[in-house]
């Protein structure tokens, strides 16, 4: 089959699209023919060799892919038991190997692509809509009314986090680089977009939620520390995702007392596959009617040929995109 390659090491390393052995299938698992795929910063991390997979998954890069089954584990659930069978649509969370035209995934993993949605769209739904929903709906609760805080607000975590929590009923607010980015997160239906250029953002966060968010999704670490302390509300959550500004503090831990403030580090692509089928369970049992009925849809900034992965990535890395960059299997 083909797949994605990296070449070289480094920043200087390249995708190429090349040969590679047919992946192995597993009792629990099911064979997806890849229709379509997305570029997520863990893409760009491993291709710098800045994020290994976890032992035993596939050195390919790719964490999410849409497609139609092709194979079925001997020991996957049938149909009548919720299981797959060959020819369903389906997207799947995966631990690596989504940038080829095949792959195995454990079947817990593996969600069915509602009618109204494309592959394109399906393919860039997995990875963000769990890490949101593990993240701000599991492990800090988020309600609805409540407020929260997240960072990238035209990324896909930052847009899946605008769609998910909206249709939860609860409120959040985002930073973005640039004006034209938080317009666009506004209109998406974020109650607050700040351009994060503008200096501490605290106190317009204090003020809009009232006194202070629920929950923070913090991929950035270090730099926005003493903010986020000021602006969770008592008993609120702040969970770090990423430390692309830095990874050291000096912290008052008076205010984590004082406030009872949660601080959770938290990672979805090592989790144990049992784990995996947990969070896609709750995560269908809250929004799969939505899904369903169209009524969450993720924005697509753009759809390149998978033999593009470069300049997708390039994309990525320039922060260029509002929503999800797809790559699609040109054979489709």
């Amino acid at each position: 089959m083909r797949a994605i390659r990296v070449e070289g090491s480094g920043r200087d390393a390249k995708l190429v699209l090349a040969e590679a052995p047919e992946p192995e299938l597993r009792d629990d698992e099911v064979l997806i023919r890849v229709h379509a795929t997305a570029v997520n910063h863990a893409d760009l991390l491993q291709r710098r060799g800045l994020y290994p997979p976890p032992p035993g998954a596939s050195e390919i890069l790719g964490l999410e892919c849409a497609g139609v089954v092709e194979t079925v584990g001997k020991s996957v659930p049938t149909v009548s038991d919720g299981g797959f069978a060959v020819g369903d649509r389906v997207m799947a969370l995966l631990p690596g190997g989504g940038y080829a035209e095949r792959v195995a995934v454990h079947a817990g993993s593996v969600m069915r692509v509602p009618a109204s949605l494309s592959d394109e769209e399906a393919a860039g739904i997995p990875e963000v809509a769990l890490t949101v929903h593990l993240n701000l709906f599991q492990l800090a609760d988020v309600r609805a009314e409540d407020w929260v805080l997240v960072h990238g607000g035209g990324s896909g975590i930052g847009t899946a986090a605008i769609c998910l929590v909206r249709e939860a009923g609860a409120h959040i607010i985002v930073t973005c680089g640039s004006d034209e980015k938080c317009a666009r997160a506004r209109d998406l239906g974020a109650d607050l977009a700040l351009d994060y250029h503008a200096g501490d953002f605290s106190e317009a966060v204090v003020e809009a939620s009232g006194g202070g968010v629920a929950a923070i999704l913090d991929s950035i670490g270090a730099p926005y520390w003493a903010q986020h302390i000021r602006c969770l509300r008592p008993d609120g959550s702040l969970i770090l995702i990423g430390l692309r500004g830095g990874t050291k503090v000096e912290a008052n831990l008076a205010p984590l007392v004082g406030k009872r403030i949660r601080v959770i580090g938290s990672t979805l692509r090592a989790l144990a596959n049992e784990r995996k089928a947990e969070i896609v369970r709750r995560f269908l049992a809250q929004f799969g009617t939505a899904l369903e009925a169209g009524r969450v849809r993720f924005p697509i900034d753009r759809v390149l040929p998978l033999s593009e992965a470069q300049q997708a990535h390039a994309i990525v890395e320039a922060s260029q995109h509002f929503g999800k960059v797809v790559l699609r299997n040109e054979d489709f």
